[in-house]
Order: structure tokens, then sequence, then C-alpha cells
């Protein structure tokens, strides 16, 4: 009778030891995530130490523009270790020898992981009209593997705000020609009749460029790149005469140091 009465005991002691054994490894899954997690941030804080150095132009091109042949750039670059960065970001145009456009800014960026960096900083604007200064507060990373993405709010003078949006996107079509298209949208809090800026959505500029990697660190293209004026912006520069919505055909060079 004794020996009857163990045999339930018995049974069950396999079953609760499996359970225990469960157990403990859904424990070790969530350990084990969460310290890959936390080692990826110790190995960048590790190289953080290390100094290193990045520039680029994204977009050296000239463009033929209804006003006459255009020089347009977007440079960008950084000095610092995996986590803590100076980043230098410049951008402008000129036409038929003029500078239209030209501004440059310098910020501090910290990585918060492995694919996204906060930055805080100063914006300059030397044209159009007078220089202005801008503080700069954003966010810039990749979502997704091969798309680059910036959000910038700017706070000026005379309580003008800002908030630029960017993004592009690298497709392959062979191992060394690659189409890239491009999106930037610029917002205003106020209206500005000087530098012909009007509240809310100001302007678009989208691009599509295909360039051909002779090696990674320099690559020709072409390609074409439409903006168009919105809003009261749009109505400052139908007052000037121009066009609110103009394509331009591009030439150009990606190089990176």
């Amino acid at each position: 009778m004794r020996n009857l009465l163990l045999l339930p005991l018995l049974a069950a002691s396999p079953m609760a030891l499996a359970d225990d054994m469960a157990s403990m490894n859904k424990g070790a899954v969530s350990t084990d995530a969460v310290s890959t997690d936390a080692a990826s941030m110790d190995t960048m804080g590790m190289h953080d130490r290390d100094l290193h150095s990045y520039f680029s132009f994204d977009r050296l091109e000239y463009q033929k523009a209804d006003a006459g042949t255009a020089l347009a750039w977007d440079f960008e670059g950084w000095v610092g270790g995996d986590v803590n960065r100076l980043w230098l970001r410049s951008e402008g145009e000129r036409t038929n020898g003029r500078t239209e456009e030209a501004e440059l800014q310098a910020l501090y960026g910290r990585a918060i992981n492995p694919w996204w960096d906060v930055v805080a900083g100063v914006r300059q604007d030397f044209k159009p009209a007078s220089p202005q200064t801008w503080a700069a507060f954003g966010v810039q990373g990749e979502p997704l593997s091969d798309l680059d993405t910036q959000a910038t709010f700017y706070l000026g003078e005379n309580s003008q705000s800002a908030l630029r949006l960017e993004g592009e996107y690298d497709l392959p079509i062979t191992q060394k020609l690659i189409l890239q298209p491009r999106v930037e949208a610029n917002l205003y809090s106020r209206n500005d009749p000087l530098r012909q800026v009007g509240a809310g959505l100001s302007n678009v500029e989208t691009g599509l460029r295909l360039r051909y990697e002779f090696i990674p660190e320099f690559a020709p293209y072409v390609g074409v790149n439409w903006n168009k004026q919105f809003g009261r912006t749009a109505d400052y520069v139908r007052q000037e005469g121009d066009d609110v919505e103009e394509a331009r055909l591009v030439v150009g060079v990606k190089m990176w140091w």
C-alpha cells in the first residue's frame, strides 16, 4: 500500500523538474537579451575613448536652373568616438557666381543606441538676406538599413522657429550602381518677408540621383532635383516674379574621406 501511495509522487517529480528547467531557461533568455544590449552600449563606450573622423560631400553638383547655372553643396562630417561627436553640417547654393543660400551648423551629438543620435548646437545662416543665428536640437539615425533620416528643430531670432525633415535611401541596382531618392521639407512658425519664407510648410525638395561608385569614396552621379514652395512662401516668390515650382537636371559627385 505504501508503495502505491508513492507512485503519484514519483510520476509528478519529473514533470515538476521539467517545469522548473523551462522557467530557468526563460529567465536565461531574457537575461541574455538584456546582456547583449548592455554589452553593445558598453562596447560603444569603450570605443568612444578613440578619436576618429569622417567627412563627406553627399552632394556637390552643378544644376541647370531657370536663372542659369547653379552650384549646390551638402556637406557633413564629424570628429569623436562612437558615443560623443562634434558634427559639422553645411549646405547652400550659388547661382551665376552669386551666393543665394549658405548655412553652417556645429552640433554636439550623442549616441543613445547603435542607430540613433541626439544632437544640439548652433546654426548660422549667411544667406539669404542678413545673417541669422539659430539654436538647433534634433535626432538623426537609420530606422532601416541604408535609410538616413534627420529631424532638426531650430529656434531663431524674433521668436522665429523652424523644423527641417530630411531622408534619403540608397537603392543598389548593381554592386557599383546606386539609385538614391531624397526628400527635404522645411516648416516655419512665422512669416519672414525679408527671407521670403512663410508660416507653415514653406517648401519641399525632392531628388533622384543615380551614381556609379568607382571606389566607395568617390562616386559621380546624374539626376533630377525638384523644388516647390507652398503657402505664404509661394506668394513671396511670385511677387519677385519667380516660379514656385522648378525641376533641375543635376551632375555631381559624392565623396567621403
